[in-house]
């Protein structure tokens, strides 16, 4: 099978094309045909070692501390069609069309994966294309995990920074869902896309400071890690809630005393990838509550190209990798 190799760490070229052995599924695991996965701004990070401080040191361990040893192949998420079932599967059949995030074996840049089938697995909406449906796992498993853990109620005000990300646009959609007065953050070329997701007011981080302006938010999701921490605590209003999908480990600090010493809460951690979760939002996906935003669309061979492209900054949503299968 095809597939894109990572030998070392460093710029887009150590990405490197080629023939493998196509994988054999064990017992209780799905071999799938893989259609389409995505380049995220964590699949950069990951590949050329440059992460938040708080990651460094368990990452390099985990993937290898010269070079990556243990995982050689990227991809978070993906879309495709169950091609064989281990003799212990009961979920899914031969057939089954699915999409599911890859947690932390990555390995979605090839043509085939074999992934277990009590994973975050579920069967794909039936209006979404392969390329509409790789986008949703990891985007929207996160910020449904951070919007269900701030426990949102009907009419509360809810502000999103970074809304244009693959985290983003999921999280401006869920929180109308929800029944939230939803405020984004936003550059002033992504204004028009923000306001297409369904916020209520965005704001142009480029020529306004939200923290300044003396509103205050039940909810600030930060999902790329830049809000201001001082300003966004003083946000919130009585018992308000702060999350933050990518904190630094000076925010760890300062939001554990927050929640400490106020009312108000500061929540960070891991997301946790549930089947049930990605039901719930392929119920939404196919009730035409929540979409994908899509940039963008790559082949596999040009994926060098796409992480050029993911590297500058100013994705809208998510960057599509097409995986063509000629036999």
């Amino acid at each position: 099978m095809k597939a894109v190799v990572w030998t070392k760490y460093g710029p887009p070229g150590v990405l490197q094309l080629q023939t493998l052995d196509k994988p054999i599924p064990k017992d209780n695991e799905v071999l799938i045909k893989i259609h389409a996965t995505t380049v995220e701004t964590g699949d950069c990070e990951l590949r050329r070692y440059q992460m938040h401080n708080r990651l460094v040191l368990p990452m390099r361990l985990y993937f290898g501390l010269i070079r990556p040893t243990r995982i050689k192949i990227l991809g978070q998420q993906l879309a495709g069609e169950i091609e064989s079932v281990g003799k212990e599967v009961t979920l899914f059949k031969t057939g089954d069309l699915v999409f599911s995030p890859t947690t932390m074996s990555f390995g979605a840049y090839a043509e085939y994966i074999c992934l277990p089938s009590t994973h975050a697995m579920a069967i794909k909406p039936t209006n979404m294309s392969f390329e509409q449906a790789a986008a949703v796992p990891v985007g929207g498993l996160n910020a449904l995990h951070f919007l269900k853990k701030a426990n949102i109620q009907h009419g509360e005000k809810v502000l999103i920074y970074g809304t244009s990300g693959s985290i983003g646009t999921y999280a401006v959609q869920l929180s109308r869902v929800f029944g939230a007065e939803v405020s984004g953050v936003c550059s002033t070329e992504k204004i028009a896309l923000v306001k297409s997701l369904g916020a209520n007011n965005v704001i142009d981080y480029t020529t306004d400071d939200f923290s300044k302006r003396g509103e205050r938010y039940d909810v600030i999701f930060d999902t790329i890690g830049k809000s201001p921490f001082s300003g966004s605590v003083k946000s919130l209003k009585k018992n308000g809630r702060y999350l933050l999908a990518n904190p630094t480990v000076s925010q760890m600090v300062r939001g554990l005393w927050t929640s400490m010493t106020s009312s108000k809460k500061v929540m960070f951690e891991f997301a946790d990838y549930h089947a049930e979760d990605l039901n719930f939002l392929k119920g939404l996906i196919e009730a035409g509550k929540i979409k994908t935003v899509i940039d963008r669309c790559y082949p596999l061979e040009k994926i060098s190209e796409a992480h050029h492209y993911v590297e500058e900054g100013h994705k809208k949503g998510n960057v599509i990798i097409t995986v063509e299968h000629n036999h």
